[in-house]
């Protein structure tokens, strides 16, 4: 008989046990990830618009424009007509709307619903 007529036979490969953890190891883990204090993220604050409702001393017509803003969104002949635009505006937006009378007390601030 020749060198090739006997087979090789495969290599055992060692059997490698899989370390199995302790009860006390486990609970050590659980109690280590339990300690972790996970703050939350504060909600963020989106800007709310204010709408403030004017009458202007030059022409005497109403405007709507936004809170710090030195441009008029929209001019009415009518405080009724502001009031009903700005109200809109608001409810859209999600924010308020300030009523300012003719002598330009502050005269009453409506939020919108959400």
């Amino acid at each position: 008989m020749g060198l090739f007529s006997k087979k090789a036979k495969p290599e055992k490969k060692p059997v490698v046990k899989k370390a199995v953890p302790d009860k006390k190891q486990v609970a050590a883990k659980k109690k280590e990830e339990s300690k972790k204090v996970v703050k939350p993220e504060p909600p963020k604050k989106e800007a709310t618009r204010t709408y403030h409702v004017v009458k202007r001393a030059e022409d005497g017509k109403w405007e709507v424009k936004f809170a710090g803003g030195q441009k008029a969104i929209k001019l009415f002949d009518t405080q009724k007509e502001a009031l009903e635009y700005s109200k809109v505006m608001a409810k859209n937006q999600g924010g308020s709307m300030l009523v300012h009378n003719s002598k330009g007390a502050n005269k009453g601030r409506i939020k919108s619903k959400k």
